[in-house]
């Protein structure tokens, strides 16, 4: 079944377009994939709908990426801990049928029939090759990862894998002997969910091409300022290098008036781990807080009350335990209680951090922020000093009227040229795996998508893959129900996307949908126009003086003044056509 889907997916050289239903499609044929695109193309939405949909079918697929901070994120676990191999990058013959022989981490293993390895920009290529040998042992299968169906997911103009002192430079994943014996399917996802701003997109875009002109180069010049605190205090702010980090935000901490209160971290396990966990973590070993501190959570709660990037402020400190009360935008209050990060192996906790789930948030690293989406923030990319900063930091803002440049130098509009010629592939073969894919009947995909889950133990629901209606039509109303809660709670669209893990693009799609429904009840939800009230009026007009339902004839006519997000609020307070 396999090389039936390389034969109809096989790779070419043109450009690229292609959907998330499209890469959905092609994933559920279970041939291998690099899943990839632009931030705020939808990678992680993309991979969530893939995971529901194997496990609807009884397929439980091994999550994995590069550090326990992220496979938090995603609902998994470090692809070293799930593969074994620690901290090693390479091991030999004995060294592999010793972890083939532990019963746990074998009977995993075995039991795995999808891999999907986030942030696979990195992992460097001797970790990839590693995991692709422990997997052929344990399966005792000489095809590329002992024949799993590997989904690779990320970008590789993110920040690069980083080697140790005296170890050999990192190689990219796409250079490892297994990436090639994989041979992945290329789907490069072009939708932009992040950013509707196409002045800004176009930017960013000639950045990742290397095609930054002096256009490009005057427009960001105008959105370069001069710090004033009193004007950008309540920014988020980036910057290349610690040192300036921790220098704005000891700064702001030092002139509360406030008494201190410091938090120290604690750890167990085995120190290399120990020092894997703390170099991947962003609560800092020690943690001085007071009262009116902005604060940031680190990681995502198990009962969902807040997730890594949700801000706030130290408001008080607990009588009872002394943890820190941090009060969001939003208004709630959360007692932040220490927690654990982990690493596991067999089933056993073999390394551990506990601290503050806090760090402060006046300002923060570039490394650091990729991932969050940022509807404004001040960005300081002068000492730039590596391949992909710049890129990383400036798409981290929604739209070009968020952005703040306090400096910028010419490291910071490079790309790595290895990347860069890589990329161009990677777009070239992905247009070819869209046609092949299209060119096929739609019983000839089914097909292929039954025949897959078939081979790899699942069932088939209905006759085929696809979850019955009313199944998802549930699903989709819960989902629609959880967001409306959260608006109806106070919360502004930002905070709900937040909270659940969203884009804010995707709570706007949640409400405009509840708005089609006639079940969005206008009149509890005036708190998202408190102080937006006259624009939204003279918003409302233009939409009415156009005779137009669409954003972009409304957004063009008030050249940039008015972003998406703040049209698409006025829209919702409209009423529907025919109403």
């Amino acid at each position: 079944m396999i090389s039936e889907v390389v034969k109809y997916l096989r790779l070419g050289y043109t450009s690229v377009s292609m959907t998330q239903a499209e890469a959905l499609a092609i994933l559920k044929t279970g041939v291998n994939v690099f899943l990839t695109g632009e931030p705020g193309a939808g990678k992680s939405y993309t991979i969530r709908q893939y995971v529901n949909f194997l496990r609807s079918t009884g397929i439980d697929p091994a999550i994995t990426a590069s550090t326990g901070i992220a496979a938090t994120h995603i609902g998994g676990m470090t692809l070293h801990s799930w593969s074994g191999i620690g901290i090693n990058k390479s091991m030999n013959a004995a060294e592999l049928n010793e972890i083939a022989g532990r019963d746990r981490l074998a009977k995993r293993i075995r039991a795995t029939e999808v891999l999907i390895i986030d942030e696979i920009s990195m992992f460097e290529g001797r970790t990839l090759n590693l995991v692709d040998a422990v997997c052929r042992t344990i399966k005792q299968s000489q095809q590329p990862f002992g024949g799993l169906q590997v989904v690779f997911v990320g970008d590789f103009f993110q920040l690069p894998p980083v080697s140790r002192a005296g170890e050999p430079l990192p190689q990219f994943a796409f250079d490892s002997e297994s990436w090639r014996a994989a041979k992945p399917v290329i789907c490069y996802l072009s939708e932009q969910h992040r950013q509707e701003d196409e002045t800004f997109l176009d930017i960013l875009s000639a950045l990742r091409r290397g095609t930054i002109n002096d256009e490009h180069k005057a427009l960001l010049g105008e959105r370069q300022i001069v710090f004033m605190d009193d004007v950008f205090g309540e920014m988020t702010k980036l910057f290349s290098h610690n040192v300036d980090v921790d220098r704005m935000n000891t700064q702001a901490l030092s002139q509360l008036e406030a008494d201190p209160r410091t938090y120290r971290m604690h750890a167990y396990g085995a120190p290399p781990l120990i020092e894997q966990l703390k170099r991947g973590c962003l609560s800092p070993e020690l943690l001085t807080l007071k009262e009116g501190a902005r604060v940031m959570f680190t990681k995502n709660s198990t009962d969902g009350s807040y997730v890594n990037g949700t801000t706030g402020e130290i408001s008080g400190f607990s009588k009872e335990n002394g943890y820190p009360i941090v009060k969001l935008r939003s208004g709630r209050f959360i007692e932040a209680a220490t927690t654990e990060w982990k690493i596991e192996a067999e089933g056993k906790t073999v390394a551990a951090i506990v601290q503050l789930p806090l760090r402060l948030a006046w300002a923060m690293t570039v490394h650091k922020s990729q991932g969050m989406s940022l509807d404004a923030a001040l960005i300081d990319l002068s000492s730039a000093f590596a391949y992909g900063q710049g890129y990383v930091a400036l798409s981290r803002v929604r739209s070009l009227a968020g952005l703040h440049l306090q400096g910028l130098n010419r490291r910071a509009l490079e790309v790595d040229p290895t990347v860069l010629a890589q990329d161009e592939q990677f777009r070239t073969r992905s247009l070819e795996a869209k046609e092949a894919m299209l060119a096929m009947t739609e019983e000839n995909l089914k097909r292929l998508h039954d025949e897959f889950i078939v081979a790899r133990g699942g069932s088939l629901t209905g006759g085929g893959f696809a979850a019955k209606p009313k199944k998802k039509k549930a699903v989709k109303e819960k989902r629609y129900e959880q967001t409306l809660a959260l608006i109806m709670g106070g919360m502004t669209v930002a905070e709900a996307a937040n909270e659940r893990s969203r884009t804010v693009f995707t709570i706007f799609e949640h409400l405009e949908e509840l708005r089609e429904l006639k079940a969005l009840p206008l009149d509890k939800l005036g708190h998202l126009i408190v102080g937006k009230e006259d624009d939204v009026k003279l918003i409302q007009a233009k939409f009415r003086a156009l005779e137009t339902d669409l954003l972009k004839p409304v957004h063009e006519f008030f050249q940039g003044e008015y972003d998406y997000d703040v049209i698409r609020l006025a829209r919702l307070f409209m009423p529907l056509k025919g109403m």
